[in-house]
């Protein structure tokens, strides 16, 4: 009677482990849906302000002052400094101009960096429609940026490595900016590796300016 009444627990337990289970998978589809219609929403709106912007101010031009600040564009009461496009994962998304984990519910974020400077670092969650595509991307893919002025810069995949979390200065160090490290790089993409023990991050080199000229 008692070994029968342990293994009614057992089964209970098990029961309970594996409701659990699914209810945790279900918020993950959920919340990675939320993610992805938020991101849709503010993309839309991002891509009529720069066609606005374009259409009323002169072009932006591709070169300026490293130091120079990135423009922004205001929706919802937050700070975006662009879209981001990887055509090989029919991805289009919006990138904050700062970071928290809030944040990263909605869309991207810049992690620090700028596209001035050729150091631009892009965090996200691995939502299957924000970074979690990185992952199996392959090199060679074609990645592009377009600011809020309307400066679109072309990229192409060059390195995929893995980070520990607390590896800050591999994570933003390149060769244009250390002189330790041993990678040459102008924006890099991250998002967590599956389990979230490491981060996952893809190097992209700039091959040419926005009106198509190689850098």
């Amino acid at each position: 009677m008692q070994r029968k009444s342990k293994g009614n627990i057992l089964i209970g337990l098990g029961i309970l482990m594996i409701m659990a289970a699914i209810g945790i998978a279900g918020y993950n589809i959920w919340d990675s849906n939320r993610a992805s219609e938020a991101s849709a929403k503010i993309t839309e709106q991002l891509i009529v302000d720069i066609q606005n912007k374009v259409e009323e101010e002169k072009p932006a031009t591709p070169y300026v002052d490293p130091n120079t600040p990135m423009p922004v564009e205001e929706i919802d009461g937050y700070e975006y400094i662009g879209i981001l496009e990887i055509p090989s994962e029919g991805l289009s998304l919006p990138v904050m101009n700062e970071w928290d984990y809030a944040r990263l519910k909605i869309s991207p974020c810049r992690f620090t960096g700028s596209y001035y400077a050729d150091d631009l670092v892009i965090c996200a969650h691995n939502f299957s429609r924000h970074l979690g595509p990185l992952l199996q991307i392959g090199i060679g893919e074609d990645v592009y940026f377009t600011s809020v002025e309307g400066l679109t810069i072309h990229y192409i995949i060059t390195n995929r490595e893995t980070v520990e979390p607390t590896a800050v200065e591999q994570m933003i160090e390149n060769k244009g900016n250390s002189e330790t490290s041993l990678l040459d790089w102008d924006m890099t993409l991250f998002t967590c590796n599956l389990g979230g023990q490491t981060r996952c991050a893809v190097r992209c080199s700039r091959v040419e300016d926005a009106q198509g000229t190689e850098k």
